[in-house]
């Protein structure tokens, strides 16, 4: 696999895999490998001795984390060159099981509702993925990035209540629409 061949972005959303990307000297290790390489090209580049990153590269392939590219001869040994297996990982909701953020047990007017509501999309999205990729068919998505900004705490709330006004009419004459 070259680097333009990449998939942009890997969900993770097992526990153990998370743990391990989410070491320190692992993550400094895949940020080298967005460009295939050896451990001994990475160790160089990050100051880690071959052996060690040879370790660390051995778990995040267990993982699938980081994937082998092909075998090169260098001084009369066998080097591995390896890649990441994305340009970009998150770390999914899913992997925290049943302590995973959930819209429902929060405050629906709090950050820490926004902050779930997040989550939640990157469950549902990466569930949607991975199901569109297993019946190889593509995944309809819509996404609307928009930035508002108000003059005043009254102009917010009221635009936050035409807009769910707004959705809650529209919802009532659309099959599939979900109401949060």
């Amino acid at each position: 696999m070259l680097d333009r061949e990449l998939p942009d972005l890997q969900v993770i959303d097992d526990v153990a895999v998370a743990s391990t990307a989410l070491d320190p000297t692992r993550i400094l290790i895949l940020s080298a490998l967005a460009t295939a390489g050896s451990a001994s090209r990475v160790g160089l580049a990050l100051g880690i001795p071959r052996q060690k990153v040879n370790y660390h590269l051995r778990i995040l392939e267990e993982q699938g984390l980081v994937r082998h590219v092909e075998d090169r001869a260098r001084r009369g040994l066998t080097e591995r060159v390896m890649i990441a297996s994305a340009r970009s990982y998150v770390v999914s909701p899913s992997a925290f099981g049943d302590c995973a953020v959930d819209p429902s047990r929060t405050d629906r007017l709090s950050v820490t509702y926004l902050i779930a509501l997040a989550a939640r999309v990157v469950r549902e999205v990466a569930d949607l993925a991975r199901r569109a990729e297993t019946s190889s068919k593509p995944a309809a998505t819509l996404a609307v990035d928009v930035d508002i900004r108000f003059a005043s705490v009254a102009d917010r709330a009221a635009f936050a209540q035409d807009l769910t006004r707004t959705l809650m009419k529209n919802s009532r004459s659309r099959a599939g629409f979900r109401r949060g």
